[in-house]
């Protein structure tokens, strides 16, 4: 692709954590100029863990690939100033901060009638949440973990500030689009709780609870309402296989040589194994049969055949693992380069997984250094070096 898809759009981002950052690393990932401010010196999440021996945050390097910096001090007025030029300029701002006084849309829009705005906050309200805080009130660490486990279980995957920098994004090319129909810019408010309820309603749990007023019950690792389960190999790996669709299941059965025992077993319980519910009603039942073959084979002679009669599993792998052993996790897949981050290193780096004709729409960049596009984003503003040095000078703005 000659054209990266977004080339052409700008978009001022003023974040932390992890929503805000991702969706505008996902712009940025699909061409569009993503240009990142921070305090000087950095904001609460430039040192956060995983850091490397020299304290350099590989969190926020992974979280700001393909984005520009400026540094500034957020209590200036005259630094608000200067963004609030840049934001116009831009007329895209996508930001977990809070919105009001100078970065309110109805002060920051004086200057850009039209500008599109999305303001992250934790309830819709206002008021905070995390990620961890919204989970915990949601309802999934109620269903997470051991069936005999009476207390919640935590998600370590920080899922609903990942989901919601993806709604952001689409959320600014929506109102991209809409300003190009109409002229007109928005004013955007998500809601990380807000995020976590659409997903969990989605998925039917709001509506069986309102419904059938039943309580989702912990299953461990099975898959709830079909077939899918962790299964150990001879040589002591672990693996998942799944048998959701009637494919899939012939398949798993077919694999592990299983097909005339579970047609047997249908008719001993009277049920109808194409019926993937019950499938799930009978999984002790299914899970001790499969068992008793990938039990008495390899890993490697189970990948064999697995793979050679279309089942659909996965091998349970650590992070570690997943790096040295995985093809996928390395420049054999056309999603990641080899990228140089400053004053970390040189490792795998992913650009989006958006692909066109099977390529990547823009090459993957390293984080920006803070403040690296300072002098330069200024001097577009209209100020000379005597002006950017004086900023700098009295500590308004700072450089790379």
């Amino acid at each position: 692709m000659q054209v990266p898809p977004l080339d052409g759009m700008r978009v001022i981002e003023g974040s932390a954590f992890v929503a805000a950052p991702s969706g505008g690393m996902t712009l940025a990932q699909l061409g569009a100029e993503v240009i990142r401010f921070d305090q000087i010196g950095g904001g609460i999440d430039f040192t956060r863990w995983p850091l490397t021996d020299s304290g350099e945050s590989l969190y926020w390097a992974g979280l700001n690939k393909n984005k520009r910096s400026i540094a500034v001090n957020l209590r200036s007025p005259e630094a608000r100033e200067l963004l609030g030029q840049l934001i116009a300029g831009a007329g895209n701002f996508l930001t977990n901060f809070p919105a009001r006084g100078w970065m309110s849309y109805d002060e920051l829009s004086v200057e850009r009638t039209d500008l599109n705005m999305l303001a992250i906050t934790g309830n819709r309200d206002g008021s905070t949440a995390l990620d961890y805080t919204v989970n915990a009130a949601i309802g999934f660490p109620y269903v997470t973990g051991p069936v005999d486990h009476d207390q919640p279980v935590n998600n370590v995957l920080a899922a609903w500030d990942l989901i919601c920098g993806q709604t952001a994004a689409l959320g600014m090319l929506a109102a991209d689009r809409h300003r190009t129909r109409t002229g007109e810019g928005s004013n955007m408010s998500l809601a990380l709780f807000d995020v976590a309820l659409a997903a969990v309603s989605a998925l039917g749990h709001v509506a069986e609870a309102q419904v059938l007023g039943t309580e989702r019950q912990r299953f461990g690792n099975d898959l709830y309402g079909a077939f899918g389960a962790m299964f150990s190999t001879s040589d002591d790996e672990q693996i998942y296989a799944v048998g959701i669709s009637n494919k899939q299941w012939r398949s798993l059965l077919e694999a592990t040589e299983s097909t005339e025992a579970i047609n047997d077993l249908a008719i001993a319980l009277d049920l109808d194994f194409a019926d993937e519910g019950a499938r799930f009603a009978a999984r002790e039942e299914v899970k001790a049969q499969v068992q008793t073959w990938t039990g008495a084979h390899t890993l490697a002679e189970l990948a064999e055949r697995f793979d050679g009669l279309g089942v659909c599993w996965g091998r349970y792998q650590h992070f570690l693992e997943l790096v040295e052993n995985d093809p996928r996790c390395s420049t054999e897949s056309e999603l990641f380069r080899e990228v140089d981050q400053p004053n970390i290193g040189t490792y795998l780096s992913p650009g989006s997984p958006i692909a066109f004709g099977g390529l990547l729409g823009v090459e993957p960049e390293p984080a920006p250094a803070l403040g690296a596009d300072t002098e330069a984003l200024l001097a577009e503003l209209g100020l000379t070096s005597a002006e950017i040095g004086s900023l700098v000078d009295r500590e308004i703005v700072a450089t790379a």
